[in-house]
């Protein structure tokens, strides 16, 4: 189960940004900002280029980022939703990627978009499907949580009404995000309506 977080809970929203941003810092779109060397996720159904969706700073003195990927083709891919079926991947750097999916050093792959700063403002409650970052999950379809061995946090909740880009989370979808900190593996999974 996922440890309790002091971190206090924040909705999220998206701006254009005039430019690429290249710090580590909070985002979608663009290119991921590396820590370490690039690690980019495959897609375990097509051995390509997962599409990058965003990063997120995580809490901490020293700069450490969660990236999000998902695979998106041309013709659909199954299991985009799943936490384990390689065709996602959220991961942290410093930090390790989970071994159900391949990696490449590829510094530049496919994106969503543009890159699209975050706005962050103080989260009133739960109960609300809306992008969020930390607290804990608002669920659609009931708690799946990891309830593997390791230290899980809840990190990012993204509504799919909330994107920039057109994410294929089902039918009006919200996509989960949790860390292990310890190994900076993580799992992403989505439920729609």
């Amino acid at each position: 189960m996922p440890t309790s977080n002091t971190t206090a809970r924040q909705r999220l929203r998206f701006a254009e940004a005039a430019g690429p941003i290249t710090e580590p810092v909070t985002k979608f779109g663009g290119q991921p900002v590396w820590l370490d060397e690039p690690t980019w996720p495959l897609s375990a159904s097509t051995g390509r280029p997962m599409r990058f969706l965003g990063q997120v700073r995580l809490p901490g003195d020293e700069p450490r980022l969660g990236y999000l990927f998902i695979t998106d083709e041309e013709d659909y891919v199954d299991g985009t939703w799943e936490p384990g079926g390689g065709e996602n991947a959220f991961f942290a750097q410093p930090g390790e990627p989970a071994d159900f999916y391949r990696v490449a050093s590829i510094r530049r792959g496919p994106t969503f978009g543009l890159d699209h700063r975050a706005e962050l403002t103080e989260h009133d409650g739960a109960g609300e499907y809306g992008s969020a970052l930390w607290g804990e999950p608002d669920w659609l379809q009931g708690d799946e949580a990891p309830d593997e061995p390791g230290t899980w946090r809840f990190v990012l909740q993204i509504d799919s009404a909330d994107e920039p880009f057109e994410v294929d989370f089902g039918d009006a979808g919200v996509g989960y995000a949790f860390l292990d900190e310890k190994t900076g593996q993580g799992r992403f999974l989505w439920q729609c309506g």
